[in-house]
């Protein structure tokens, strides 16, 4: 067992906010686990390193629903329904089943060529603009993904900034209250949007779930199916908003691997992967709670329900994987971070989080030759909580 004091990472304040890492990798220093309270003010424990890591985010001792969590931790579920993110196997199994039947790599490749023109058109609207310089969370990295999702699901008539607005306090408020109160308004919305889905079906991702079965006839339930909504719909559009944005800042503050990139811009995947490694959207995943007591790297972390966070970001950052793990290098081999999960809840999405990050960046430097930030790095302000990472707003000018 851990002796160490609790960490208050709450209590570390902008530093901490602004830029984990350093925290992460001085704690990684001593030990994979420790005892924390997280900014919301709940207990838990936090797995740095790699290794550690990875096979934490494996471990179905591990469990994703919330019925899991111990009642003294006062922690109660965002999101609304019943979905892949928080649940276990073998319900997990059969729910994540029957939304790879649709979620294909047909239809992704078909999107394609769509995600192409919605940039195209993006970056008309923001180069046509007055000035020469933009907020590029608003011109590009936010409507970029959001009318992709939108368009995968069937959804153009979405309210997207009243959306943008209760994903954002959903999932980046440190206010329990203000979370519960946008998850009422964001529930009842989304349950407007399935019965519309079911009045008038089409050829698109929602129809499919809300009518499609397996050979044995099984289909989501309400529940489900609200879970869903929540699920591609938030984590649909949020985790490549701040792909692309972090991904930008990366190569705004590292003018030679901009350089390398403009160079060649056949290195654009690899470029991505990078990104997804250095500055990974995801700082740490959705909540775990141990179903027994749980050994990690000799530390004993109690069973009943703990609340257990695996800092993805410092696993990524981890030197014993990745050589001078703090440098950012476009030439990089990234393959096996972790910026999207490991084990049973890998991101379903990854595939289309690359395509959209790929071509938004790579069309951006084709378009906008003298790109650079309009600000100091330093004044820019990012998202709080510990869940999603990226900043609030990013100007750049050209």
């Amino acid at each position: 067992m851990t002796t160490e004091a609790m960490v208050d990472l709450g209590a570390l304040g902008e530093r901490y906010v602004r830029d984990p890492y350093p925290v992460y990798a001085e704690l990684r220093a001593r030990g994979p686990v420790h005892r924390i309270r997280i900014p919301q003010g709940t207990p838990g424990w936090l797995v740095v390193g790699y290794e550690e890591g990875r096979a934490a985010l494996a471990d179905q001792r591990l469990s994703k629903q919330w019925s899991s969590a111990s009642p003294a931790l006062g922690v109660s579920q965002v999101a609304s329904g019943t979905s892949m993110l928080s649940t276990d196997a073998p319900v997990h199994t059969r729910l994540r089943k029957l939304v790879t039947r649709e979620f294909t790599q047909r239809r992704m490749r078909r999107l394609v060529p769509r995600v192409r023109r919605m940039t195209d058109e993006l970056l008309d609207t923001m180069l046509a603009g007055p000035g020469r310089s933009t907020d590029l969370v608003e011109s590009l990295a936010f409507p970029l993904p959001m009318s992709v999702i939108c368009e995968l699901l069937g959804v153009p008539f979405l309210d997207r900034r009243a959306f943008r607005a209760w994903s954002n306090t959903a999932l980046s408020a440190i206010d329990g209250a203000a979370r519960r109160a946008v998850t009422a308004e964001m529930s009842g919305y989304l349950a407007g949007l399935l019965d519309a889905k079911r009045a008038q079906p089409g050829d698109d991702l929602m129809s499919a779930l809300i009518h499609t079965a397996d050979e044995e006839g099984d289909r989501l339930s309400g529940d489900e199916l609200m879970g869903m909504a929540w699920l591609l719909l938030v984590a649909g559009h949020e985790t490549t908003v701040n792909l692309i944005s972090n991904g930008v800042l990366a190569l705004l503050t590292h003018p030679e691997q901009l350089e390398a990139l403009r160079a060649d811009p056949a290195l654009i995947d690899n470029a991505v992967e990078e990104m997804l490694r250095y500055a990974g959207p995801v700082e740490t995943p959705t909540y775990r709670f141990t179903t027994g007591p749980l050994d990690i790297g000799g530390t004993v972390i109690p069973g009943g329900g703990e609340l257990v966070l695996i800092a993805m970001a410092d696993a990524n950052r981890d030197p014993d994987r990745y050589p001078d793990a703090d440098r950012f290098d476009i030439m990089r081999d990234a393959r096996g971070h972790v910026a999207f999960g490991h084990g049973i809840h890998y991101c379903l999405g990854a595939p289309l989080a690359r395509i959209e990050a790929a071509v938004a960046i790579g069309s951006l430097l084709e378009r906008c030759p003298e790109l650079a930030l309009d600000t100091d790095p330093d004044a820019l302000t990012w998202r709080t909580g510990m869940l999603i990472r990226g900043p609030e707003g990013l100007p750049v000018r050209w």
